[in-house]
């Protein structure tokens, strides 16, 4: 939820602390007004000049957007300040000030403001710190050798921001601000410039529950994946002594393995898991060791002792989604359980939705799967099907899965095709052979 470090807004080349003390009555102003967007319209021009002062450029593979600032600031911003139930009373400009620092990603007014007076002082600890760290996003070893070179304590120095990572920690492109996650090309290079200069392989960032190390980090993210440089990251750091098993290596609790597989790092979990890291259920049934799996079994079928029943379930989850069929026919036969959701609601049948794995999403029904379970975002199997379609960078053919629900008796709702017709994502090619399918189902435009 808004704010975390991850949806810290860009500040503006040359940030200015008198302006942002302007804004801070602007927003005071717009919770006094009786319109009742005036909040949201503030939050509106605010994320717009702060992007364009900042001269931040969007592009697909940054996972932000003014829009999804607009809103999350507008909400954090309405909650905060007339949240308490006082109404107008509670608009008051120290919680106008709060507001901003906290949505650059500052713990307090006094800290976001001492960061700027520090960014205005040329060459100043954080002045070159920012400046290092947009370095090692752009790939710019040149300057990036430059600062560590003139400023040698940079390299074991700390962000300002809430989530403390150091320079390393933005190599992995993962839990700091959102619109600096850019793997480049020669991000090798970059994190063997930070060894040269004497960076902790193992120094923990505030991200995540607290305890993510940027082996746990690069493991979990999509950027060093899509660039292409994820495993070879990973054996630099394992080759400078990163640890797998440390607690907490890839935040909120999550084993090296299990945070893989949570955050869709197939690869990157069997990578880790042929450099020793540990398999419990969970992991095991995620990689399809079905040989790992039964061992943590006893003869009647319980568990042993070294398993539990919440590993058992995630890693039902897991294998239905990344198609593990022979560990999820296996565990249905264990009291996987097939109603059983994570935190966003989402069953086996869910996952495999996902997946796009056609032979589990059929043995699932086959044993009682509920087609019309809803997660979180209200969503039934076939409406996980129709969502994936348009936002999955996969190359799995979802009209059979359509198909398949449908043909299982999924109930098509109302609105399905105006919805498909509007989605800017997904092919116009694998729209169409959907739709035909809700058509030929008894779907009207």
């Amino acid at each position: 939820m808004f704010p975390n470090p991850q949806d810290a807004l860009p500040l503006p080349l040359r940030p200015n602390l008198e302006q942002y003390k302007k804004q801070a009555k602007d927003l005071v102003s717009a919770c006094k007004s009786s319109e009742s967007h005036a909040i949201g319209a503030w939050a509106s021009r605010f994320i717009r000049t702060v992007t364009r002062l900042a001269g931040l450029t969007f592009t697909s593979e940054l996972p932000v957007s003014i829009e999804r600032w607009t809103d999350q600031l507008g909400e954090f911003a309405q909650r905060k300040l007339t949240g308490s139930g006082n109404g107008k009373a509670a608009c008051v400009l120290a919680g106008a000030q709060f507001v901003i620092a906290r949505s650059h990603g500052f713990e307090s007014w006094s800290r976001f403001a001492e960061h700027i007076e520090a960014l205005a002082r040329s060459n100043s600890p954080v002045s070159n710190f920012e400046l290092a760290a947009d370095a090692i996003v752009s790939g710019d070893t040149t300057t990036l050798e430059r600062l560590l070179r003139e400023d040698p304590g940079l390299i074991r120095a700390r962000s300002t921001r809430e989530h403390r990572a150091t320079l390393l920690h933005y190599v992995s492109a993962n839990g700091v601000e959102s619109y600096r996650q850019k793997t480049p090309k020669n991000a090798l290079r970059i994190l063997e410039i930070l060894f040269e200069f004497g960076a902790e392989v193992d120094a923990e960032a505030d991200v995540y529950g607290g305890g993510a190390t940027t082996l746990g980090l690069v493991a979990t993210s999509v950027q060093p994946e899509r660039t292409g440089v994820q495993e070879e990251l990973m054996t630099m750091l394992l080759d400078h002594g990163a640890e797998i098993e440390r607690p907490g290596v890839a935040g909120n609790g999550h084993g090296a393995v299990a945070a893989c597989l949570a955050n869709a790092r197939v690869k990157a979990a069997e990578f880790l898991a042929a450099r020793g890291a540990a398999l419990d259920l969970e992991g095991a049934a995620g990689l399809g060791r079905i040989d790992l799996v039964r061992g943590f079994f006893n003869e009647d079928g319980s568990l042993k002792s070294s398993a539990t029943q919440a590993q058992m379930e995630r890693g039902f989850q897991w294998a239905c989604g990344y198609g593990r069929r022979a560990v999820v026919d296996f565990l249905l036969h264990k009291d996987a359980g097939l109603l059983t959701a994570m935190s966003t609601g989402e069953t086996g049948l869910h996952w495999a939705v996902m997946g796009g794995h056609l032979d589990i999403i059929k043995l699932l029904l086959e044993h009682g799967a509920s087609l019309e379970l809803k997660n979180i975002y209200d969503g039934t199997a076939l409406g996980q099907a129709l969502w994936s379609a348009v936002n999955s960078d996969t190359e799995v053919d979802y009209a059979r899965v359509v198909e398949v629900l449908v043909d299982a008796g999924a109930k098509i709702e109302e609105g399905s095709l105006a919805w498909l017709a509007k989605q800017a994502g997904g092919s116009s090619a694998l729209k169409e052979r959907i739709a035909e399918v809700l058509r030929r189902h008894g779907a009207k435009s």
